[in-house]
């Protein structure tokens, strides 16, 4: 059974994870789904960066409902989530994402899901 976490405990095991799972309520049936995602933790924020932009189903998901729940290293963090539309943020974000994961595989996971 999962345990919750604290802000230090996700912050902590989000550093020795590459991805977490997300699990977002869906807009029409209300049933929850997970997926695993990418993410950078900073600032006692949690960023998760859709790849195919907006029309990510999670990501329109998290516009109908802002409850998340988030898995990491075998914890759960339940949490609210914010869409970021402002477009100096998003290359702040992105950039955090490149250095996390280097840009050779960002741009790949970018141009096959596309």
């Amino acid at each position: 059974m999962s345990m919750w976490m604290s802000e230090s405990e996700l912050r902590n095991a989000s550093e020795e994870s590459m991805e977490i799972t997300l699990a977002v309520r869906v807009r029409k049936s209300q049933r929850k789904v997970s997926r695993p995602v990418w993410f950078v933790y900073e600032d006692n924020s949690l960023y998760l960066l859709p790849i195919q932009g907006s029309d990510t189903n999670w990501y329109k998901n998290i516009l109908h409902d802002s409850d998340v729940e988030i898995f990491v290293a075998g914890q759960q963090y339940n949490g609210k989530s914010k869409a970021i539309t402002d477009s100096i943020k998003v290359k702040e974000i992105v950039n955090k994402f490149i250095s996390k994961y280097g840009a050779k595989e960002y741009v790949a996971l970018f141009v096959r899901l596309m």
